[in-house]
C-alpha cells in the first residue's frame, strides 16, 4: 500500500509538470499573439487622422516673419491704401520661432511657418506648389515664400557699428549667412577693416537673431576688441528701437514700413519662410491657394485639404 501510493503521487507530479509546460507553451504563444495584436494596433494609432481640425499657429503683431507670411500667400488683403490681415481668429498666436516649432511639435493636427535657417528635424517642412524650402530654391526664386534679413539704422554709422557693417557684408561675413542656411545677398571682397575698440547694441527680429548671433561670434573673433550685445524681439520692435535711438542697428525680417523711412536699410541676406506640420503629418505639398485656406479659416480640417 506505501510503494503503491509513492508510486502513483510520482505519476501525479508528472502529470502536473508536464501541464504546466504545456499551458507554459500555451501561454507564451498567447502572449505573442497578444502582442502582435498590440503592435499592429500601435502602428494603427500612429496613421495621421486627416478628421482632425486644423490647428493653426501664427506668429504675434509686428513680427516680420509673420507680415511678410500673410502678404506672399494673399493672407493680407488690400484695398488700395487699406490693408487688413485675415489670419483666422482661432489661430494661435505665439511670440518667436522656437515657440511655433514648440506648438507643431507637441500636436499632429499643427501648422505653422517659421524662418527657413531656423528648421530642425523636430518638425517637417512642406513644399510649396511642388516646390521644396532650401536656400538653393529661394535663391533661384523658385520658392516663392521668402524674404530679405535686413538691418536698420539712424542717420550715418561710424566707428564699431560700421566695422560690424562691413563685415557682414564682406565674403568673411556672406560666408557665415550661406553656412548658417541663407542666401548671401553681397559680392564684397574679404574684410578689411580696422578692428576699433567700443560697445553697439543690435535689437530686433528673432528670425534674424541666430544668424546675427552667429555673425557676431565670428566678427569677435577677428576684433577681440568689440563689444556687441543682441536684444532679441521682433522686427518692429527693432526699427523701433533704432528709430528712438536705444540701439545701433535694428533687424527686420521684412521690407521697411512706410512709417520706419527714417531709416537706412541694408539686405544682408535672403531667407525662405518654412510652412512646418508634425512629423506624423503626411501632408507633404500645399498650393498657395491651400496655404491661404488654412491661414483665413477656408479650411476647417485636414481631409479640407488632403481630399
Amino acid at each position: 500500500m506505501k510503494k503503491t501510493s509513492t508510486k502513483l503521487l510520482s505519476v501525479l507530479a508528472a502529470g502536473v509538470i508536464m501541464a504546466g509546460a504545456f499551458a507554459g507553451c500555451g501561454g507564451s504563444s498567447s502572449s505573442t499573439a497578444s502582442e502582435g495584436a498590440s503592435n499592429a494596433d500601435s502602428s494603427s494609432a500612429g496613421a495621421f487622422d486627416t478628421s482632425k481640425t486644423l490647428s493653426v499657429i501664427t506668429r504675434e503683431q509686428g513680427s516680420g516673419t509673420r507680415d511678410a507670411f500673410v502678404e506672399l500667400t494673399g493672407v493680407l488683403v488690400k484695398d488700395g491704401d487699406t490693408k487688413k490681415d485675415t489670419t483666422r481668429t482661432d489661430a494661435v498666436t505665439v511670440n518667436g520661432t522656437e515657440a511655433v516649432i514648440t506648438n507643431v511639435k507637441g500636436n499632429d493636427a499643427a501648422i505653422g511657418y517659421i524662418s527657413l535657417g531656423s528648421l530642425n528635424d523636430s518638425v517637417k517642412a512642406l513644399k510649396v506648389e511642388d516646390v521644396e524650402a532650401t536656400a538653393e530654391n529661394v535663391k533661384s526664386g523658385e520658392y516663392k515664400i521668402s524674404r530679405p534679413f535686413n538691418i536698420a539704422y539712424k542717420g550715418d554709422l561710424s566707428g564699431l557699428a560700421k566695422d560690424f557693417v562691413d563685415y557682414i557684408l564682406s565674403s568673411d561675413g556672406q560666408a557665415v549667412i550661406s553656412k548658417e542656411g541663407y542666401v548671401p545677398v553681397s559680392e564684397n571682397a574679404a574684410y578689411a577693416g580696422t578692428k576699433p575698440e567700443g560697445k553697439i547694441t543690435v535689437a530686433g527680429s528673432s528670425s534674424v537673431s541666430p544668424v546675427m548671433e552667429k555673425l557676431i561670434e565670428a566678427y569677435k573673433q577677428v576684433n577681440t576688441k568689440a563689444d556687441i550685445e543682441l536684444q532679441t524681439s521682433d522686427s518692429s520692435a527693432g526699427m523701433q528701437s533704432a528709430l528712438e535711438g536705444t540701439c545701433d542697428i535694428g533687424m527686420a525680417s521684412r521690407e521697411l514700413k512706410d512709417t520706419e523711412t527714417a531709416l537706412t536699410s541694408t539686405t544682408i541676406a535672403k531667407d525662405g519662410i518654412a510652412v512646418i506640420v508634425n512629423t506624423n503629418n503626411t501632408t507633404d505639398n500645399l498650393t498657395m491657394d491651400q496655404v491661404k485656406a488654412i491661414y483665413t479659416g477656408e479650411a476647417k480640417v485636414w481631409s479640407d485639404i488632403t481630399k
